[in-house]
């Protein structure tokens, strides 16, 4: 696809770091921003957008819950991934002193990034959550807020006229947030690439037989690099003579394509314990770079 043909949605304002994973993926692109995830995802089914870019699991906050439960709800496809090192600034309005800072704003993700150091830095301010980073600093700005400081980018801080008071304030320098690239249509990843493939599946019996799924890509040394959990909202209760246990989907990524023998036996014997199966996608996967 011509990326300079192509409109790109993501979740939040210009200066969000959805929009830089958008930049890496899709160079020159046309970015839509959209002010929930689920905006994103009808974006791209009402083509609106050609491909939405969505974070789904950060190395220091887990995964984002909200979007394992989309991509279920939804049937977009995924095509690619994207990790992007995460920089995280406390911004103010120019002039504004740390001790004078009552509350700090951002999204609940970067506020569990930054725990350790808001603690460390002494600041007695509430912590409160917003939709997404940059819209929490371009919300200071926009209602001059004096006694208010966002957890955002140095991007965001330039686009709504903010001052960084402490910079790099993430607890782990190794903060990646990993996004994934949506489209309406499955892709054919080239075999000379590391593949990976996300699936999701529920169990026939139950959680109980779940070793018998990972046992299928252990003995295929096959890596899985992400299980998830979620609750299983079609079937979330299943009692087994006197015991009520809950159900779930499970959500896992491996390194390796459906195309591989390895990976069709793999899933092969997978369906010979699940109830329901799903695959999002076949896809290259992306080795992360060092933040500058």
């Amino acid at each position: 696809m011509d990326a300079q043909k192509l409109h790109v949605a993501y979740q939040g304002v210009p200066g969000a770091y959805s929009e830089a994973a958008v930049a890496k993926a899709c160079p020159n692109c046309e970015t839509i921003p959209c002010d929930q995830f689920e905006t994103a995802f009808q974006s791209v089914e009402n083509r609106i957008a050609d491909l939405a870019v969505l974070p789904i699991e950060n190395s220091l906050g887990g995964s984002i819950h909200r979007n394992y439960d989309l991509l279920l709800r939804h049937s977009l496809h995924i095509i690619g991934e994207v990790q992007l090192p995460v920089h995280h600034c406390l911004l103010a309005l120019p002039g504004v002193r740390p001790e004078s800072i009552r509350r700090v704003i951002s999204h609940p993700q970067a506020l569990a990034q930054c725990e350790q150091t808001l603690t460390k830095l002494g600041l007695n301010a509430a912590r409160e959550a917003f939709d997404d980073t940059a819209g929490a600093a371009e919300h200071i700005a926009l209602n001059n807020l004096r006694d208010t400081a966002a957890i955002a980018s140095t991007r965001a801080a330039e686009l709504y006229g903010l001052e960084i008071l402490a910079n790099g304030i993430q607890d782990d320098s190794r903060n990646v947030t990993r996004f994934v690239v949506l489209a309406r249509d499955p892709v054919n990843p080239e075999a000379d690439r590391a593949l990976k493939t996300s699936i999701v599946f529920a169990l026939e019996k139950g959680t109980p037989a779940l070793f018998k799924v990972l046992a299928a890509f252990a003995v295929r040394n096959i890596n899985l690099t992400k299980i998830e959990s979620r609750p299983y909202r079609s079937c979330p209760i299943r009692v087994a003579e006197t015991v009520k246990r809950f159900e779930y989907v499970f959500y896992v990524d491996f390194e390796a394509s459906m195309a591989e023998e390895r990976g069709e036996e793999a899933m092969a014997e997978l369906k010979e314990y699940i109830s329901f199966f799903r695959v999002l996608g076949c896809y290259p996967m992306d080795i992360v770079t060092k933040s500058s």
